[in-house]
């Protein structure tokens, strides 16, 4: 029966056996291109997670920096490291030649042309200690307070508000005193060692306050001699400032102003001392310029302590790189000056 009606069709015009091949067909074609596009949606490929691609071990020390901050006091070293890792160096722009090139309006020398040294010293073998007299002049000290650039002013003060943060404002309080306290104790055990003070110095070594600094110089004392002034007060004549000296001696046989500083965290490096290398600078100026002592510096030492008793670091300033710290400290002052 079908074979007849297929032989039927076949009969009738060429355009009905057209029909019958193009229906079959056209419904087949339908649920083709259906299933080929519903393949297609289904086989994309799952979106990569960008994450995944993350160098874990290269970004670990960032990691720790910013979970691990509130379990130890954070300095402004160390908030200095964890904005380096999180946004690179704070200042990527140079500043211009000009700046970089400013010099003092009114620059006097480092060394005083017109002193005339003694061919011989004073009689005494002990260093000169000057007190420190009450006066309208400013301290080295304040200048550099009062002139502190942005940047350091703003690690200082966010250290500062973790530090309160972590141990509260009197927590805060007592900690300053407590390391104000401890570096009084170690200048005054240096002073002891320098004037031969022995028995005093043994008490001072057992003050477990300061042991750790004592032991952290005694390699750089080793390398020092000739001391000529201790904890004395110097002024610059021309300048109007004042400030009060750690130190004169020989290290190495070069005198220096040397500072003594005491740190928790290690400063490898003198651009590690912030302004201090200004105020060594500043403190030779004015000896140089002071009528009450009869010899000429030109060296500076910046040596830093460190409570663990862990080997001090003596950073050396030599003459070219103090009158370098010399012009800076000029327009610090002048900067002083402009705003009193």
């Amino acid at each position: 029966l079908v074979r007849m009606k297929f032989l039927q069709l076949l009969s009738r015009k060429a355009g009905k056996l057209e029909l019958l091949f193009q229906i079959p067909f056209c419904q087949k074609q339908f649920p083709y291109m259906c299933l080929a596009t519903a393949t297609c949606l289904y086989s994309k490929k799952k979106k990569v997670n960008s994450y995944e691609q993350v160098d874990q071990e290269k970004y670990k020390n960032l990691v720790y920096s910013v979970t691990s901050y509130k379990t130890s006091a954070q300095t402004p070293e160390t908030i200095l490291e964890e904005d380096n890792l999180l946004y690179g160096p704070p200042n990527k722009h140079r500043p211009s030649d000009k700046a970089a090139t400013k010099s003092p309006k009114n620059w006097v020398p480092l060394i005083n042309p017109n002193r005339r040294i003694p061919l011989l010293n004073s009689d005494s073998n002990l260093p000169m200690k000057i007190s420190l007299q009450k006066s309208k002049m400013p301290s080295v000290t304040r200048i550099l307070q009062q002139t502190i650039p942005p940047q350091q002013a703003f690690y200082l003060e966010r250290w500062k508000q973790k530090m309160i943060l972590e141990l509260g404002k009197d927590g805060f309080a007592e900690y300053t005193k407590n390391l104000f306290l401890q570096g009084e104790l170690f200048h005054a055990a240096l002073e002891s060692i320098f004037l031969s003070e022995e028995m005093a110095a043994k008490e001072q070594r057992e003050d477990v306050a300061i042991s750790g600094y004592l032991s952290s110089v005694q390699h750089v004392l080793k390398d020092i001699s000739e001391v000529k002034a201790l904890e004395s007060a110097v002024q610059h004549e021309t300048l109007q400032y004042l400030g009060l000296v750690d130190c004169v001696a020989k290290y190495r046989g070069q005198l220096c102003v040397i500072d003594w500083k005491t740190s928790e965290k290690p400063k490898p490096s003198l651009k590690n001392t912030f302004d201090n290398p200004l105020q060594v600078a500043a403190y030779i100026g004015a000896i140089n310029h002071d009528a009450n002592y009869d010899f000429q510096v030109s060296c500076g030492l910046i040596v830093v302590a460190y409570k663990n008793g862990s080997p001090a670091h003596p950073h050396f300033m030599d003459p070219d790189l103090c009158l370098q710290y010399w012009n800076k400290w000029l327009l610090r002052l002048e900067e002083y000056m402009d705003r009193n």
